[in-house]
């Protein structure tokens, strides 16, 4: 008993560049598991739209796109599934291990099961997985520092960098080899990636103490038969609508959409009338949920690299380099190398900043107007024609997508975890993930608006509305921190 406090102990004392030892290991899977999926996802479009003979599955371009927007609106919205299973069921360490297998398992079935039906099972997996690793991955990052330390914003960039890192070699890999030899290549990549995340997550598991090993809000046995008899009645539902043609893939990305606004909403309130919620924890939920919108505002366009950006850089991108032709799906690649670029800037900045440092809601405005803007620097290119967008000036433009999101996301996660109320941390982080999947659906419906003949109008007006999403939340900043209680 003495040695396993000793070993706690040493657990919680440990740092490594000034932060807790738990982040290298979080900082790792979470690698690996955006090498996998952005890997996956960079081709995905292709694979939908591409005609038979160049090894896709013919799908119509506007259909493909979309289904791409909703597939991640979908994976952020089983993030619910994987709070509520960490919060009631397993704690978020266990539920992050299982969810990792389960990607993996999602990966494999895209790269050996033909056509649509390799699809249809290997993205549900997929989606599921991630709805179990990525809440608890973030959640479980928060839980190695209290709320008021400064060095959070810090590790969470830092964390980011890890993501920022599996985004740029992934689609790299997985461009390459679905050029060379196939798509199937290319998804098998995405499966050994998440295997090689899974592996180094075990061998270095003791890392973490015992931090996400409780579960906070356990389920009482008596409750588990309503819940196998509502999950089973959930599927068939689900089973149903789809058999009878009440949604298809053309209207997936509108009811995705509504979905997630939906359970956002209840939710929302089920935070917010809770007994287990304190008056203290309701004022931050409280102050949490104009972050929620302008942060589905921001991803609204950042997740257009997979839709738009997609088609964009297929059709209207040079990408010869020195007589080399690289691949389309690199267009995945671009903005993550300015985010390893810039990220360790930001975590120091942040860091020696401290409480100096902009307010969260200041610089989730600062990261909306950004994004608004680098949507307006496509416009000049919208009277050309053809393949003739050089590669290099895309990438001078990504620079901004990643100041915005540095600005942004990492700084959403990290205050997610402090807002959060300590019954339901877990479930909170998957709220913060509602956002991003409310924004992802929607840069699946509308990439259905975009049109090369009409670049203009397309990039003018959206990088415009958004321009003004960030100067609404600038002007409502103050009133945001009175509402987040001390959390800066």
């Amino acid at each position: 008993m003495v040695e396993a406090a000793t070993s706690q102990e040493s657990v919680e004392t440990r740092t490594l560049f000034g932060h807790p030892i738990g982040l290298v290991n979080l900082f790792g899977v979470e690698l690996w598991e955006r090498f996998s999926f952005y890997g996956m996802v960079t081709i995905l479009g292709y694979y939908l739209y591409y005609s038979a003979t160049d090894g896709g599955l013919g799908l119509a371009k506007d259909t493909a796109v979309g289904l791409v927007g909703a597939y991640g609106g979908l994976v952020y919205l089983s993030t619910v599934l994987g709070g509520w299973i960490a919060d009631r069921l397993l704690g978020m360490e266990r539920t992050l291990l299982y969810g990792g297998v389960v990607v993996m398992a999602g990966h494999i079935a895209l790269a050996v099961l033909p056509g649509l039906a390799g699809v249809g099972v290997g993205l549900v997996l997929v989606a599921f997985g991630s709805g179990g690793l990525k809440a608890n991955a973030s959640s479980l990052l928060g839980t190695l520092y209290s709320k008021g330390d400064a060095r959070a914003d810090g590790g969470f960039t830092l964390f980011y960098l890890g993501i920022n890192l599996g985004a740029f070699f992934g689609p790299l890999l997985t461009g390459l080899l679905q050029t060379d030899l196939g798509f199937h290549f290319g998804f098998g990549a995405a499966a050994i990636g998440m295997a090689l995340g899974l592996t180094q997550y075990m061998v270095f598991r003791r890392n973490l103490g015992t931090h996400g090993r409780a579960v906070p809000n356990p389920l009482p046995h008596k409750a588990v038969g309503p819940l196998v008899a509502g999950a089973a009645g959930a599927a068939m539902l689900v089973a149903v609508v789809c058999v009878t043609g009440v949604v298809t893939l053309d209207s997936l990305p509108e009811v995705t959409t509504g979905v997630i606004v939906a359970a956002s909403a209840g939710y929302f309130v089920v935070l917010l009338t809770s007994a287990k919620v304190t008056q203290l924890e309701r004022s931050r939920v409280r102050a949490f949920l104009p972050l929620f919108l302008a942060n589905a505002v921001f991803w609204s366009l950042f997740k257009q690299i997979f839709t738009v950006l997609a088609v964009y850089s297929d059709e209207r991108m040079n990408w010869n380099i020195f007589g080399w032709t690289a691949p389309s799906s690199w267009i995945g690649s671009v903005q993550p190398v300015w985010v390893l670029l810039l990220s360790p800037l930001f975590a120091l900045l942040w860091t020696k900043l401290g409480q100096r440092a902009p307010s969260t809601p200041r610089k989730f405005a600062l990261g909306v107007i950004g994004m608004g803007a680098a949507f307006w620097l496509f416009v000049p290119m919208s009277g050309t024609t053809g393949r003739a967008v050089p590669a290099l000036l895309v990438l001078a433009i990504m620079a901004v997508f990643a100041i915005s999101e540095l600005l942004l996301s990492p700084v959403g996660l990290a205050a997610t975890t402090r807002l959060a109320p300590e019954a339901f941390r877990a479930q909170m982080m998957a709220l913060y993930f509602f956002s991003v999947g409310l924004g992802t659906s929607m840069s699946g419906t509308l990439a259905r608006f975009y049109d090369p003949g009409h670049e203009f109008a397309y990039f003018g007006i959206t990088g415009t509305v958004v321009v003004c999403a960030g100067l609404l939340v600038a002007a409502i900043a103050p009133w945001i921190s009175r509402f987040m209680a001390g959390v800066h």
